[in-house]
């Protein structure tokens, strides 16, 4: 598929995160020197216990930042493995690489691929992340609930439910509402690994009002779709984009993670 890759411009280098200090602080060592690695995602990912876990990791250009690296991806692969599978963790990042994707046309299922991007557009109180012609798109890249295999050697951890989903509400509203003035509204679920379909975890003490929530969006208009991407060391890979809306009429509980 032509355009259909995000070819970084420095090579993404391996090392093992040794463990995740505090929200923003992964201790990884990278040829042999333990060093601080900035952790782009405040949340949790997947309940693991970030011991000896590989990972692949961007160094900044600026010489002055604290944090040198940043931790892109993390894989659930035994350390000696060679041809390791790896989970982007970056959800800025995410927004970078569905930006190229739309505008080098490989969403043009999704939404016209001649319609100008735009950039972190102000809708009532928020800023979502694309206009895309007349169509809004917000991206969520949910992490907390990893749909991959954790292999035995890998620990995980009892956590208390999630409850910070006021963002997510405000946000899914506001996609609806603008179909007041647009003539559509996206809400995009972003996987840097592949996932066949999302699928709603477990559920919680606010389930059904956040399935409720997103059952009233969906029924004012919004539209909900998942795309896949690869990540490796040289790039980001374009696998594959669908649409969920009707998936999520009947369980939509999970996706403010």
């Amino acid at each position: 598929m032509e355009n259909s890759t995000f070819v970084f411009e420095t090579c993404l280098i391996e090392g093992m995160i040794l463990k995740r200090k505090n929200r923003f602080i992964m201790e990884v060592e990278v040829d042999g020197i333990v060093c601080d690695c900035h952790c782009p995602t405040t949340g949790r990912i997947g309940n693991i216990l970030f011991r000896d876990i590989p990972c692949l990791l961007s160094k900044s250009k600026d010489t002055t930042r604290k944090t040198q690296y940043t931790v892109e991806a993390i894989s659930l692969d035994l350390p000696s493995e060679n041809n390791k599978s790896w989970i982007g963790i970056n959800q800025n990042a995410a927004n970078r690489y569905v930006e190229h994707f739309l505008k080098t046309g490989q969403l043009s299922a999704m939404v016209d691929n001649g319609g100008t991007v735009k950039r972190e557009k102000k809708l009532g109180d928020s800023k979502l992340d694309f206009l895309v012609g007349n169509t809004y798109i917000e991206v969520k890249t949910p992490l907390m609930s990893l749909q991959v295999e954790m292999k035995d050697h890998i620990a995980t951890k009892k956590v208390s439910e999630f409850n910070s989903f006021e963002r997510f509400i405000k946000h899914i509203n506001e996609l609806s509402e603008s179909l007041q003035r647009n003539e559509r509204a996206i809400l995009l679920t972003c996987f840097i690994y592949e996932n066949p379909g999302y699928k709603v975890s477990k559920r919680g003490k606010h389930s059904d009002y956040i399935k409720n929530e997103v059952k009233a969006c969906i029924s004012r208009g919004i539209e909900i779709w998942q795309i896949n991407f690869k990540i490796s060391p040289t790039e980001v890979r374009l696998i594959n984009y669908f649409e969920t809306t009707n998936t999520f009429m009947d369980a939509g509980a999970a996706l403010q993670e």
